[in-house]
This record gives structure tokens, C-alpha cells and sequence, in this order.
């Protein structure tokens, strides 16, 4: 270790923090930090370097001041992070916003959650992915991302003014936890409400009225509202607006998304296989896993949730859908993560852009159907190898809270799916030890990882219907929360014409 004399430092702050644990033995806490220091010349010799730009960290360092030359009246459809973004953003070059949501705000929301998950009864418009926040607040709340650029310390900025942890900032692994973003919410709809900004609960988009390919007016279940300016933020479920989109002219696509289930171990067997003995010392791991199958298609991890919880994510009747999700201390005894395997156009047998929706609701309901209830399938690992219903599951118990039935995942899976589960499983246990266990827990069926539909839009956000901009993970244009806060970003800067190259 290198020990140099740093003095008269101000204006510290940690830009990047991530552990190194590839040496078990030596597991490392990796610090990058900034500073201001007399001893410039001495510090740059010794491997320092000097910071070129600093970067925005909020919409309102990037904007600096910048107002629309035209302000007009926008309807932002949904309060997920594309919409949420996309609002704030408008409201700040100085547009007049009304953000519609078909859900309730999210107190109430956690009261219908909290209902189904002990009664079991659904309501099909307020649950684990409708209403304020869209599905991400019940989620592990990660603000990770494969994008590179300008926007994601904006974002990141930003929650963090709203009430994230200030380590947002700089983890290499930033997470939020479903009980901190509750609060980014409420923090969110109170300063958009104070900037003259109005949301609409309970409120459905149900239709959209053109005139010579440009919108003039849109219908919803509590009336119709003059508009020339239509933000979709309509997250990756809303199955029936899609559907209305579709038989309105709105072009559209089917694209790639991803199905399989989750699987959970004990925290403590992934910690330690992760961190070794060091594991005591550490928050909860994560891990991040693809292998290659013996069906030539990967199986991959996603949302991987340390200290967390599976938890039932269905909207519709009569049909199962599964996440995960966990609280900001990530301090349940289980972790888990999806599991999933690539659903390609031609597993689709049609070239209809809502194929994919067809074959989601399809394995959906063969879950429902197993226990004819919400119960959610789990299956141990040794049990679903060797194509036998499980009857419990003695070392680790399954997390799901709204409840679970013991069964057979093969009978909700497709039978490739189920072929690169057992394969991929395997393999990922050469990966991390243990992960192949025969007590890891599997439960079904998740198959709203992403977007089955892409709304077809052009280079200025604009839909083939002038005046309809979609937007977000739901228009199949991002992949969680930060990359749709993004794109909602983006999609007004653009719209008021101002964005930065």
C-alpha cells in the first residue's frame, strides 16, 4: 500500500465506492474520490489527476435556466419513471402538464397490495405494477444501467434530492428499497403538484381521436380531454392499452423480451460465497450470472434482489406473474433473482406485434390454474431436475408472502425454457457455490421482465400519429428505472427542442 501526504483538503466527496472480492482472502472496498488540495503538483505525480468537467446533477443544472419558446399544454400517461421524468422535465422548460394514472397514489396502492397479499382478492387496477410509481417501486429499486452518458448522475441526482441515500451517488451497485422510494414519490407528485403540475389517479386512458394523423383529443374512463401533446408512459402491462393502440392505427412491433421464474437461496450461502469469511463485514451481495445452454440460448440473471423478497406481481384474472423486490436494509434471510431465457419471434408461432402478450397470458394462467388461486408455484431444485411435484422445502422457505403452492414448474413452462433452467442452473453452480443447490427454491412464472411490444416512433420521439410520443420501458425503448427516466428526460428536451450534444 502507497501512502502519500495529502493536506488542506476541501470539498471531498466519494465519486465512486464497489468491492473487489475476485481474492476471497482479500476482499477489497474500492474508494474513488474527489477533492481540492494545495499540493496539486506533489498529488499528480503520485497518480491523481485532475477533473476535466463536472457533470449535471440535476434537470435543472442541464436545463440552466433554458425555457420552451412554446408553452403548451401536455398529458403525461403514466406515473412510472418514464413519466414521472418526462413531467418534471416539461414542467421546467415551462409547459402546463396533466399526468393521468390508471392506479392510485401509492399509500393507497400499498393498502391494495398489502389486502391481496392476504386475502388473495386482485384488483386488476391498483397492484404490484399499477399505479403511482409504476413497477419499479415495488421492486429492489436498482438505478444500475448498461447506458453510458450525461443523464444517469442527473437521475441519480435527483432521486437523491428526493430522498434517496446520499450513496446512490457513488455505489457501483446503487439501490433505493421499495420503503425509500414510497417516499421519493410523495416527495416527486408534491413538487410537481407546487410547479403548477396535476395528476390524475384512477384515471384510464381508454382512447385516442385523430384528425389527419395528428391527435387532437383523448377519451378516458372519467372523460375526455382536448390534447395535441400525448405522453405514453404506459409501462410494460398495460395489455389493454396496448390493445387500443393497436386497433387505433398506432405502428407497433413485437420484439424480444424474456421469461423463466425466480430462484432463491439463504442470504447467508450467497454471502459467503461471494465475500468468503469477510461476509459478516459486508452489506448483502448481488451477484450477476449468463451462461450458455444446452438449447443454444443463454439463461441469464435479472433484478437480482439481496436480503429480498419474491413477491406476486399479477394483474390480470386468473393469471400468476412473479418479481422480486427488497427494502432499503436488504435484510431478509433470502435472496433472490429471476432466471430467464430469451423469447424469440419464432417461440411466438405469429407475426401479430401482440404475440408476446398472447404468450405471456398463456403460461400466466397454467400457473393460476395449478392451484385455481393466486398461490404462487414453487418447486426445490431437486424436485423440478428430476420432473416431480415438490411436497416442502425443509432448509430454505419460500419468501413469497401473499402464499405458495407446492408443485411442478413444468407444467407453466415451456418445455425449452424448462430444458435451459435445469442445464443453466448447473452451470451457474461452477459460478458460485451452492447456486445449484437442490434446496434452492424456484417459483413461477415471471414473464414481465421487459416489453413484449415496441411503439414504433421516429428520431424526435414522434409516433407515426403526430402529436403521441411513447416513452419508456412500456413503448420498449428502455430497460428499468434509470434508463426510462432517461428517456422521459430526453423525449421532452427534444420536444421543446433543447438538448445538448
Amino acid at each position: 500500500h502507497q501512502k502519500i501526504k495529502i493536506i488542506d483538503i476541501s470539498n471531498f466527496r466519494i465519486v465512486k465506492k464497489s468491492i473487489d472480492a475476485r481474492d476471497k482472502k482479500d476482499v477489497k472496498i474500492i474508494y474513488l474520490v474527489e477533492f481540492s488540495s494545495k499540493n496539486e503538483e506533489y498529488l499528480l505525480k503520485h497518480g491523481a489527476t485532475t477533473i476535466s468537467q463536472k457533470l449535471p446533477q440535476s434537470i435543472e443544472e442541464y436545463l440552466n435556466g433554458f425555457k420552451s419558446k412554446n408553452t403548451v399544454d401536455c398529458v403525461v400517461v403514466g406515473s412510472g419513471p418514464a413519466g414521472l421524468f418526462c413531467a418534471l422535465t416539461l414542467i421546467k422548460l415551462g409547459h402546463r402538464v396533466i399526468i393521468l394514472e390508471r392506479g392510485k397514489s401509492v399509500d393507497e396502492r400499498k393498502s391494495d397490495i398489502d389486502h391481496f397479499n392476504s386475502s388473495l382478492q386482485l384488483n386488476e387496477e391498483s397492484n404490484v405494477l399499477f399505479g403511482e410509481g409504476g413497477a419499479g417501486t415495488f421492486s429492489d429499486g436498482k438505478l444500475n444501467t448498461n447506458l453510458h452518458n450525461e443523464f444517469i448522475q442527473i437521475v441519480l441526482g435527483e432521486f437523491h434530492k428526493y430522498g434517496a441515500d446520499e450513496s446512490i451517488l457513488y455505489d457501483a451497485k446503487p439501490h433505493v428499497g421499495t420503503d425509500v422510494l414510497i417516499k421519493v414519490l410523495k416527495n416527486i407528485r408534491k413538487d410537481i403538484e407546487q410547479l403548477g403540475g396535476k395528476y390524475c389517479f384512477n384515471t384510464r386512458l381508454e382512447s385516442v381521436e385523430t384528425r389527419s394523423d395528428s391527435l387532437i383529443k383523448i377519451k378516458t374512463n372519467k372523460g375526455n380531454i382536448e390534447t395535441k401533446n400525448l405522453f405514453l408512459a404506459i409501462g410494460h402491462s398495460a395489455r389493454d392499452t396496448f390493445e387500443m393502440l393497436y386497433n387505433k392505427g398506432i405502428k407497433m412491433e413485437s420484439k424480444i423480451f424474456s421469461a423463466g421464474v425466480r430462484i432463491e437461496h439463504l442470504k447467508e450461502d450467497i454471502d459467503f460465497a461471494q465475500y468468503g469469511a469477510f461476509s459478516k463485514f459486508l452489506p448483502s451481495s448481488s451477484y450477476k450470472l449468463s451462461v450458455d445452454t444446452c438449447i443454444n440460448r443463454k439463461l441469464y440473471t435479472f433484478c437480482m434482489c439481496p436480503g429480498g423478497y419474491v413477491i406476486n406481481a399479477s394483474s390480470e384474472e386468473k393469471a400468476i406473474n412473479v418479481n422480486g423486490m427488497s427494502y432499503s436494509d436488504r435484510n431478509n434471510e433470502n435472496s433472490n433473482s429471476a432466471l430467464l431465457v430469451n423469447v424469440e419471434k419464432e417461440d411466438l408461432k405469429s407475426d401479430h406485434p401482440l404475440a408476446g402478450i398472447t404468450f405471456q397470458r398463456k403460461y400466466e394462467n397454467l400457473a393460476y390454474e395449478i392451484s385455481n388461486s393466486y398461490l404462487a408455484p414453487v418447486q426445490r431444485f431437486s424436485d423440478f431436475k428430476n420432473n416431480i411435484s415438490s411436497t416442502d422445502s425443509k432448509y430454505i422457505k419460500p419468501s413469497i408472502v401473499s402464499g405458495y403452492a407446492y408443485s411442478n414448474l413444468h407444467t407453466c413452462l415451456p418445455e425449452y425454457i424448462s430444458k435451459a433452467l435445469i442445464d443453466g442452473i448447473e452451470k451457474m453452480g461452477k459460478k458460485i457455490k451452492g447456486f445449484d443447490s437442490g434446496d434452492a427454491i424456484l417459483t413461477g412464472v415471471e414473464m414481465r421482465s421487459s416489453s413484449p411490444v415496441r411503439i414504433l416512433r421516429d428520431e424526435k420521439y414522434n409516433s407515426l400519429i403526430k402529436g403521441i410520443y411513447p416513452i419508456g420501458e412500456g413503448a420498449g425503448y428502455a430497460g428499468g428505472i434509470v434508463s426510462s427516466a432517461i428517456d422521459g428526460i430526453r423525449c421532452a428536451c427534444i420536444f421543446s427542442d433543447y438538448i445538448k450534444q
